[in-house]
């Protein structure tokens, strides 16, 4: 048997896949059901569009809720306070700044399953992540990116 994956995150990250899950399961899978008995009275299904959108939706809220499962049962906790404040590693935030004369930029360095880069969190497994982990203030760091290597200094972790 294969091991699953797992998903690094903080507590809070977990919580609101929590309650994703509680609002897939109790709310949003009846309002598909109900979308499906809506369309089936509209009359043939084999040319009912509204029924197959609505069968589509519902697969896609049955995989949601597969995956959300999976990632609640295979979660790890991100336990800020263990860590070594002084190297990079998960749930720190980091402040860098892009060599020679960029802006300082921060971001939480969290599990893939709570990324989102609007709100300052990338994922550990995001080329700017694995270049910053395992080092320390003052280092200067080369990060891969789509449009090339760039260098930053390591400023600030919290």
């Amino acid at each position: 048997m294969a091991t699953e994956k797992s998903y690094y995150m903080t507590q809070e990250g977990k919580e609101k896949l929590e309650e994703e899950l509680l609002y897939l399961k109790t709310e949003r899978r009846k309002e598909v059901v109900e979308r499906i008995k809506v369309a089936r009275d509209f009359g043939d299904l084999s040319e009912n569009s509204e029924y197959d959108s609505a069968k589509e939706e519902q697969g896609f809220v049955e995989t949601r809720i597969i995956q959300v499962e999976s990632m609640i049962r295979n979660a790890v906790i991100i336990e800020s306070n263990d860590q070594d404040s002084n190297v990079v590693s998960l749930g720190n935030t980091v402040t860098f700044k892009e060599l020679p004369d960029g802006d300082e930029e921060s971001y939480t360095i969290v599990g893939s399953a709570e990324a989102d880069p609007f709100e300052g969190k990338i994922s550990n497994d995001s080329p700017m992540a694995k270049s910053l982990l395992g080092h320390e203030v003052d280092e200067e760091v080369s990060v891969s990116t789509p449009g090339g290597d760039m260098q930053v200094k390591i400023v600030r972790i919290e």
